[in-house]
Parts: C-alpha cells; structure tokens; sequence
C-alpha cells in the first residue's frame, strides 16, 4: 500500500518561498508519476506540477512555470515543490499524488494515492 506523507507549508508573505515535502513508501517508485495538484476555497483541485520518477521529466501548470520547481530524491524516496515568488493567488490546500501508468498528467482522476493536504496561505 502506498503511503504519501506530506511537509511543509504553513503563511508566507507574497513574493516569498516556501518548501513542501512528500514522503512516499510502500514500494518502488519505478514506473510512477508524483504530482502536486491544489485546491483553493470554492475551486476544483487542480494540477500544479509532476515528475516522472524514473526519467526526472517535469511538467508544470503555465500558472506556476518559472516560479515551482518539482524535484525528487530516489534515497529518500521524497519529492518536493521548491514555490518561489509567491502570489496571493497561490493560496490553496497543496496534495501530492502518486500512480503508475499515469496516462494525462494533469488529471486528478488518474491518480490513486495523495497525501493529506497542507495549507499554503500567502499574505499580501
């Protein structure tokens, strides 16, 4: 069973950084994409940002290109959301997620396994 236990997170004011962590275990990761989707008041959960865990590919949502950064450590078995200049409208609960045979990215619905949510408040 494959476990996603997430970090990180909590209020930073805009134009700040934050670090969020998903620690994942249960089985090898070979095959899998690891994602962060969000989900802000009133809004569906939408994609942010994944990585390919064998192959590092990333892709990102056009709203967060050049600001996250998606990244994993295969001997930690942890991905990570590196979120640079921070805007208001980042504000949202953030999930990491997890599947293999992942076939749109971008879809919530391909994904099996998340983690348990974290707030990301930015405070302008």
């Amino acid at each position: 069973q494959v476990q996603l236990v997430q970090s990180g997170g909590g209020v930073v004011q805009a134009g700040g950084s934050l670090r969020l962590s998903c620690a994942a275990s249960g089985r090898t990761f070979s095959g899998y994409v690891m994602a962060w989707f969000r989900q802000a008041p009133g809004k569906e959960r939408e994609f942010v940002a994944g990585i390919w865990w064998s192959s590092g590919i990333t892709f990102y949502a056009d709203s967060v290109k050049g600001r996250f950064s998606i990244s994993r450590d295969n001997a930690k078995n942890t991905v990570y959301l590196q979120m640079n200049s921070l805007k208001s409208e980042d504000t949202a609960v953030y999930y990491c997620a997890a599947d293999r045979g992942v076939a749109q990215i971008r879809d919530t619905q391909e994904y099996d396994y998340w983690g348990q949510g974290t707030q990301i408040t930015v405070s302008s």
